[in-house]
């Protein structure tokens, strides 16, 4: 069953004046993961124009396994504003756009926004069926979709989304902009948390481990992070071979790494059994936040863009201070 996370529901409130958001005149946004849903709704405000704000997702499924229902194909072709990532996880949009109702809608893709910083899906060595998969995805360049572990992308596609708001709603663009340079401060001050987390740590120290599918490349990118994974990160897959997690354990004894990584929802049996493997002692895992299974209970809990980052940016620290103990 398709969640509709609405805006009167999860949203930061409503201004005194605005109306019920009932009228055929209300502004539309439907966005299809939560990273864009929370972006927007930072701009909106209080929301003086009642925008209607919506997003579209299983209820912690991610989005490579996310199929639109009627309702959302029906949601999204009278939308004014619609939000996507633009990745090979979205090639469903492409038909529900060319049949949409209202052919003035403002569309915004991620990938587009963020074309000239695209980085292509990276086989790095001892993923699992890197030798096997490695050409086919060279020659087709599928690109990663996870943009907006990036603080850096967000603040990029935060600006653009603003821009499509304003036109939408030009008689509240001015406090649109205010918001948005309030929200892209705090984007930026914890992009700069993390920059003087990695600045601290020395070139050998800046290496993860993950005993899991990989979606943080933008991420490590940003602050000049190195990797080892078991799977790229739109990898369906869930078992890794022995080969694959020998060279996992060996990579992470090379670095005496004290830490093995997984992302939310991992059952962490591949992480164990690297651990199992290794030859250092004390190794525990951590977890790290993709974003892409938020639900409508966490968002009820409280749960943010920028909680759930600056969540990742204490499990690092945690993580590779332990790295840091063991090799003082």
């Amino acid at each position: 069953m398709c969640c509709i996370f609405g805006l009167s529901a999860v949203s930061c409130g409503s201004s005194p004046g605005s109306s019920s958001g009932d009228s055929t005149d209300d502004i539309s946004v439907v966005c299809t993961i939560f990273p864009e849903y929370d972006w927007v709704r930072n701009i909106l405000g209080d929301n003086p124009g009642s925008v209607k704000l919506s997003c579209l997702t299983d209820n912690g499924a991610d989005m490579h396994s996310y199929q639109p229902t009627t309702e959302d194909i029906m949601r999204i072709s009278s939308c004014d504003i619609f939000i996507y990532v633009g990745g090979e996880s979205d090639s469903w949009v492409s038909g529900v756009l060319d049949t949409a109702v209202n052919k003035d809608m403002r569309v915004l893709s991620l990938m587009d926004t963020l074309e000239s910083s695209l980085r292509e899906e990276e086989l790095k060595e001892g993923m699992e069926n890197a030798g096997a998969e490695s050409a086919e995805i060279h020659d087709e360049a599928e690109y990663d979709e996870h943009v907006w572990l990036s603080l850096r992308n967000a603040q990029r596609i935060c600006s653009a989304a603003a821009e499509l708001l304003c036109e939408a709603d030009p008689e509240n663009a001015g406090y649109y902009q205010e918001n948005l340079e309030g929200y892209t401060g705090k984007l930026s001050e914890l992009d700069s948390s993390f920059s003087r987390l990695a600045q601290e740590l020395s070139p050998e120290r800046k290496t993860l481990i993950f005993g899991d599918r990989f979606p943080f490349r933008y991420f490590t990118e940003d602050y000049g992070f190195d990797y080892y994974a078991a799977f790229v990160g739109c990898s369906a897959e869930t078992e890794a071979s022995f080969s694959t997690i020998a060279f996992l354990a060996q990579k992470a004894d090379e670095i005496n790494a004290g830490t093995i990584c997984v992302i939310e929802g991992s059952d962490h049996s591949i992480a164990e059994s690297v651990a199992d493997n290794m030859k250092t002692p004390g190794v525990t895992i951590t977890e790290l936040d993709s974003i892409q299974s938020v639900t409508r209970q966490d968002i009820k809990d409280g749960a943010t863009y920028l909680s759930i980052m600056e969540k990742n940016c204490e499990s690092l620290c945690n993580a590779l201070e332990g790295v840091q103990e063991k090799n003082a």
